[in-house]
């Protein structure tokens, strides 16, 4: 098996076990995705799946203030972007669902910064 195949499959494993915990919470999800250039992060509501907010690296005013939105220091400044975005909507508790990715470097990031701006997770 190749090695790629085998870490999708590893990834989409864990992010089934990670989806059920957090369905049976009974909270919104918090769910983000990185890829290798960007970061992204949705509030999901619990009852209809619709997107309640969202923020990304690909808006516009994260390409004025750092050249490279790959990074930690973007992740944080998504996490803090969508922790003010959610309780602006009056939502302050979350279920944090990482997709299956391992949870350091960006996700962590990311996390720690939206627990820094407000959000219980």
């Amino acid at each position: 098996m190749n090695i790629l195949k085998k870490n999708i499959s590893n990834r989409k494993k864990r992010s089934i076990k990670i989806r059920d915990i957090i369905i049976k919470s009974k909270r919104h999800r918090l769910f983000v995705y990185k890829s290798s250039r960007h970061i992204y992060a949705q509030l999901i509501s619990l009852h209809d799946s619709t997107i309640l907010v969202s923020a990304s690296t690909l808006e516009k005013k994260f390409f004025k203030k750092i050249n490279y939105t790959g990074n930690k220091i973007a992740a944080k400044m998504v996490g803090k972007l969508i922790a003010k975005r959610s309780l602006k909507k009056g939502i302050n508790t979350v279920s944090f669902d990482r997709a299956g990715f391992k949870y350091h470097g960006r996700i962590k990031s990311l996390a720690e910064s939206a627990r820094k701006f407000g959000l219980k997770f």
